[in-house]
């Protein structure tokens, strides 16, 4: 991980015009969207955007990159970002373009690299492999392009390690089943330790077991405290040298997931008494309007009861 602060260079961005001869590499980034729905999963239809407009960008390793390779027919639904975590990576914002000229090359490989010979999107001599930029130069791209938007380097590794996890989970046009088997397997299992030994800690810290040595029974609760937040941090930095070219994502994966995990569970808890309540409404309004007028009752009883027992 690079430790010298970077300085961000928004001017590598240019405006990539709509064909080849109204490239503009002296005019900044012009990003023209139209909006459309497509089909999705289970007949429903989701919200995505067309691009009109090509973006230019200058890779310090790629060199110089156009997305789309055909404006008018390459559509992105911007950053792929669950929405529990909107709150800690907006689907857009200062990283929109970075994540445009990702989703080119990642999404739908629909990206020109000018200069290099015409054979398949990027041409032979892309870094990455033959025929062009595979998913985890892609991703590294799209690190160094968030860097150039003046994106922080806190939230700049987070979303790269998001991306480096959907590239595992996906596979790069390069690995063997083998490989990719092996990354997923890491991956799945690190995570999966770290989710689980977040439960315990919790369980620890509340005395309902002490079976973690960092936390330990019997000592002041700021004390566990601090030593689950060190365990949260040490463990995951310990799992991740598993993960081999990926550790510094798993790291910052692990680490991210240990110290947000009851944050995330509180999101997930109520993102989906909402969604209950919202096809309730929708499906069953009758039913939503006694079930709101019950926990209204139950509220101010409880209320009433908490308040005349203050005393």
């Amino acid at each position: 991980m690079q430790l010298v602060p970077e300085a961000a260079h928004p001017d590598r961005f240019f405006d990539g015009g709509t064909t080849d001869g109204d490239v503009a590499r002296d005019r900044p980034p012009r990003v023209v969207l139209e909006r459309v729905v497509v089909p999705g999963p289970g007949g429903r239809h989701r919200e995505a955007f067309r691009m009109l407009r090509r973006i230019g960008y200058r890779d310090d390793v790629v060199g110089e990159i156009l997305v789309p390779r055909d404006p008018g027919r390459f559509t992105t639904d911007f950053a792929s970002v669950p929405a529990l975590f909107t709150w800690l990576v907006p689907r857009t914002g200062e990283h929109l373009p970075a994540a445009l000229v990702h989703d080119g090359l990642v999404g739908g490989r629909d990206y020109l690299l000018p200069g290099r010979p015409d054979d398949g999107p990027g041409g032979p001599d892309a870094p990455g492999g033959s025929g062009g930029i595979d998913r985890v130069v892609a991703d590294e791209v799209f690190r160094r392009a968030m860097r150039d938007s003046g994106i922080g380097p806190i939230r700049r590794w987070l979303i790269w390690s998001a991306v480096t996890l959907g590239t595992i989970w996906h596979g790069s046009e390069n690995w063997s089943r083998a490989r990719h088997l092996r990354y997923l397997l890491v991956a799945g299992l690190t995570l999966g330790l770290v989710a689980g030994l977040g439960v315990v800690a919790t369980l620890d810290l509340l005395d309902v077991v002490a079976w973690l040595p960092w936390m330990g029974g019997g000592r002041p609760f700021v004390l566990e405290l601090a030593g689950g937040l060190a365990g949260a941090i040490v463990i995951p930095l310990l799992l991740s040298v598993a993960w081999g070219r990926f550790a510094v994502a798993g790291a910052v994966a692990g680490i991210a997931l240990a110290v947000l995990l009851h944050v995330t569970a509180l999101l997930l808890a109520v993102t989906g008494l909402y969604r209950v309540a919202e096809w309730v409404a929708r499906h069953r309004p009758v039913a939503g309007v006694v079930a709101i007028g019950l926990v209204l009752a139950a509220s101010l009883v409880l209320t009433l009861l908490l308040v005349g027992t203050s005393g």
